[in-house]
């Protein structure tokens, strides 16, 4: 401590949201915030790019939509983070949160968009916008329906989240879903590119210490694309094509109403913010090392909704806080929401510049594979950690195991809804949002099991009975 003390300010000044470390320190510690959520930001576009139909292959007519969603995630992504640092109004907790494209809406923007190709895409903003706008009328409420959500209905619905998604990473290791039935998928040297990716992350993980380690996915993605390159995998086709310098889009995609898309988003807003409210609570406590105010979890509410809503506008997915640069507070002990904001500027800088979106899309989708199966897992690992703290008695395991069941088994198993409307279908085939509502409505509805005293209680009052009988 007694470094950070010496080159960033005292401890008290380190734990003031408006302190202001010396430039020369401030940019290096926001572009470590850039670095360290890079990857999982821009994922995302890719995966429903991909799933759409457009992701992959630069010959495709509708590449060019890739290299924009990828260029909208920068970009957004930078503008609510200034939303959450910078603030405007209600809106913002003035706290250093990084905002970025989430994860985990993946399980429901599949179902809508698959194999649908740009047609889908006016449908899908349409959710990402009124989602996103519903999403910010849930801040002055966000408190009082925390009590629906304990950690046995969260951690259930992050373990379904990463359960959904390991399959994709899964198929991008192999050669990518429209690579399947070709003799390549699936070849020795698509997973052994994947696995450098997958050894070199594990090995800076656990083996690293400090950005090192914090950026494993990053340098993995790195180390295995310097391979793939070697074997001739990437393609620098679309980057002179690229412009160097782009505005963005209103409505690029177009704006659509789809039932189905609008109440999954809508229904997943509520369990977004609700991982913001934890994240902004992991801030205030790590970083300061007290508790979050109503009016800093209101705000940020606030900021993931309406980033949400005009990244819609233009083109780009829904934004959430990141939890793994809530970590990186804690490891620096920086908590100036400035810091926070020099790496949104440099975020939006790269947003105006589609030449890096096409940098990034040049990315084999075996390397992304190997990056991906460890993110996902990740996120599986991070919802079981969540169910640890739960008491599991015999109640909670029902509730969980009937969740699961029906969940992952939809998911498993779309063909079982084939009879259902189109939109109830496309909801309840993700498996992720009929978890989540068996999971709180059961929660809500059973009684507690009985406790031991309550048991010692009705032993006591038959063995009274039985005296007086005799």
């Amino acid at each position: 401590m007694a470094v950070i003390e010496t080159s960033l300010g005292t401890p008290a000044q380190l734990r003031d949201p408006n302190y202001t470390p010396p430039l020369g320190k401030a940019i290096p510690l926001g572009i470590q915030h850039v670095l360290a959520m890079f990857v999982s930001n821009v994922t995302p576009a890719i995966i429903i790019a991909g799933a759409a139909g457009f992701g992959f292959g630069s010959n495709s007519p509708d590449f060019p939509n890739l290299i924009y969603m990828i260029q909208m995630s920068m970009l957004f992504a930078g503008v609510a983070t200034l939303f959450q640092t910078v603030g405007a109004g209600p809106v913002g907790a003035r706290l250093p949160i990084v905002q970025g494209t989430s994860f985990a809406f993946i399980p429901i923007m599949i179902p809508i968009v698959a194999g649908k190709g740009i047609d889908a895409m006016g449908a899908l903003m349409g959710g990402v916008i009124i989602g996103g706008l519903f999403h910010a009328c849930l801040a002055p409420f966000i408190g009082k329906i925390r009590f629906a959500l304990p950690p046995l209905v969260t951690g259930l619905v992050v373990t379904m989240i990463g359960l959904a998604l390991v399959k994709v990473g899964i198929q991008y290791a192999a050669g990518g879903v429209p690579a399947i039935g070709k003799p390549e998928y699936g070849s020795l040297q698509n997973w052994s590119v994947a696995g450098v990716v997958i050894v070199v992350t594990l090995a800076l993980k656990f083996f690293a210490r400090g950005m090192l380690s914090v950026s494993a996915v990053l340098i993995g993605l790195i180390v295995g694309y310097v391979v793939a390159f070697a074997l001739g995998m990437v393609n620098f086709g679309n980057v002179a094509r690229a412009a160097p310098f782009a505005l963005p889009n209103p409505m690029h995609f177009g704006f659509e109403f789809s039932a189905a898309a609008v109440i999954g988003f809508c229904l997943m807003g509520i369990i977004s913010a609700i991982e913001t409210v934890g994240d902004v609570s992991g801030i205030a406590k790590g970083g300061a090392s007290r508790e979050a105010t109503d009016k800093e979890i209101a705000g940020a509410t606030y900021a993931d909704g309406l980033g949400t809503a005009i990244a819609g506008v233009f083109g780009g997915l829904p934004n959430t806080s990141f939890s793994q640069n809530v970590g990186l507070i804690a490891m620096t002990g920086v908590m100036s929401r400035h810091v926070v904001t020099i790496g949104a500027l440099f975020l939006i800088v790269a947003g105006f510049v589609p030449k890096v979106g096409a940098i990034v899309s040049t990315v084999p989708i075996e390397v992304l594979g190997g990056g991906v199966i460890v993110m996902f897992g990740m996120v599986v690992a991070a919802g079981v950690s969540m169910l640890s703290d739960v008491n599991w008695s015999r109640r909670n395991m029902v509730i969980f195991a009937v969740s699961l069941s029906i969940g992952l088994g939809l998911q498993l198993e779309p063909g079982a809804l084939q009879h259902l409307p189109a939109t109830a279908k496309v909801l309840m085939s993700s498996g992720l949002l009929p978890a989540a509502f068996l999971a709180i409505v059961l929660n809500l509805i059973l009684p507690e099991d009985i406790t031991d005293e309550q048991t010692d209680e009705i032993a006591g009052g038959m063995a009274g009975q039985r005296e007086n009988k005799s």
